[in-house]
């Protein structure tokens, strides 16, 4: 591929003055098809757009939220028409003079995944010179072979968002798919004596006052429900996925999988992003039929404390089970208002709504073991494990004899059901029945 005609990726967001120097200063030197994947918010969308459209060659695509660096190096590598060759450049840079592509070019042999300035790196992305270090291209300006990359992790996240990458590398041996380029790294020093380009940081870093954004602001996230999904799952979606805690803490392990996630609050969504590869803004009750039909692929659904929240998930479950193909699975944490501190409540009238919990005043249904099998063998699952989450409380002592003896008068097995009452939650792990 000629330098003239490789294709250049560029992440925007809310910094029209910045975007307009170098979509300008490029077009002193070269006439190359530019990419700008823009996450502005409303009062800047209008002037990025003006900015992208004053300049021919331009094709911007708008998100209308911060979709971060990561996901939109993702976003772009995943739907846009981009083979061979690409040039990934920070929105921030400034082009000086023409010969940098070219010389990066000159670097990049086929086969390899990229090259620009390496980095050494700690295990978070940081420069911590006593700690182990990780070989890190970093993407301010980088090229990269398109099908290279796309065997490997994709961006993720913003602050860092190729550091997966390089993990996954460096623990496969294959550190050597990258090249460092010293002029790269000149460029990118303030106060040096510049060759190609001037880069100075000026993006989101200085704009928004941040750059690492490692974690959600709600860390927590079940861990017995982690532990069941797919250690090799290649395409998940998560129904509610909150701020993406388990989006995160999974792809740490499975950095390879495609991770998607639905969310209807648009605080925790916005968070999510960082954290997965794409989040819809639905309301998964109303999605189309050909929403679901286009995720024929997924290897694992999750619904963590969802299904309760629903109107109707019984429809939902037998929709999606429609479109799971065979060695899929479908995981589902569920209350259980079966639970004991629930019924001692019912016992004197005390059903009173709370903010969370198993009387969460959002719950629009509610679930014992019992019942929640027989939604799952209705919408046509077979139910592999209905593992209980036990939580130890020395008060539920005092009520487990009288469990028992209401079991009894009613003819019941009392041992099951002082078993039933102790789970807090069940966890599901469902195939769809064939």
């Amino acid at each position: 591929m000629a330098p003239e005609n490789i294709p250049v990726v560029v992440v925007s967001y809310n910094a029209p003055d910045i975007l307009e120097i170098l979509l300008r200063s490029f077009r002193q030197f070269y006439q190359n098809k530019i990419y700008v994947i823009d996450g502005s918010s409303d009062a800047f969308s209008t002037p990025i757009r003006q900015v992208a459209s004053a300049v021919e060659g331009v094709e911007l695509i708008s998100f209308g939220y911060n979709i971060h660096h990561g996901p939109g190096m993702a976003w772009a590598i995943r739907n846009l028409p981009i083979n061979g060759k690409v040039l990934f450049l920070d929105s921030d840079v400034e082009v000086l003079a023409a010969g940098f592509i070219e010389s990066l070019d000159s670097y990049l042999a086929p086969g390899m995944y990229g090259v620009g300035n390496v980095l050494s790196v700690n295990r978070s992305g940081l420069n911590r010179p006593d700690e182990a270090q990780v070989a890190y291209l970093h993407p301010s300006c980088m090229l990269c072979n398109m099908e290279v990359m796309r065997q490997w992790p994709l961006p993720i996240k913003h602050g860092a968002p190729m550091l997966q990458t390089m993990l996954t590398l460096q623990e496969a041996g294959a550190s050597l798919l990258i090249r460092h380029v010293e002029w790269v790294k000149n460029d990118n020093t303030s106060g040096a004596n510049r060759i190609y380009i001037k880069h100075d940081w000026q993006g989101t870093v200085q704009r928004t006052g941040g750059y690492h954004y490692e974690a959600p602001s709600d860390l927590r996230y079940n861990r017995d429900l982690l532990s069941c999904i797919p250690a090799n799952a290649k395409k998940i979606i998560e129904v509610g996925c909150n701020t993406g805690a388990l989006a995160r803490a999974y792809r740490s392990t499975n950095p390879l999988c495609r991770y998607l996630g639905i969310e209807i609050n648009a605080a925790a969504l916005s968070e999510a992003r960082a954290h997965c590869d794409f989040v819809w803004d639905l309301n998964i009750e109303q999605v189309a039929d050909e929403f679901l039909e286009a995720e024929r692929d997924c290897d694992c659904w999750i619904f963590g404390d969802v299904l309760e929240h629903l109107i109707d998930p019984w429809a939902v479950l037998e929709r999606i089970r429609k479109v799971m193909p065979e060695h899929a699975v479908l995981l589902a944490c569920i209350p259980n208002v079966q639970h004991w501190s629930v019924q001692a409540r019912i016992s004197v009238g005390n059903f009173v709504y709370e903010p969370y919990g198993l009387l969460d005043k959002t719950h629009l249904r509610w679930f014992t073991r019992k019942t929640i099998t027989q939604m799952f063998e209705g919408a046509g699952y077979r139910i592999n494990a209905l593992m209980p989450r036990i939580f130890e409380d020395p008060a539920r002592e005092k009520f487990m004899p009288l469990i028992h003896a209401m079991a009894q008068a009613a003819g019941d097995d009392p041992a099951i059901a002082c078993q039933d009452a102790l789970a807090l939650q069940y966890i599901v792990h469902a195939h769809a029945m064939r």
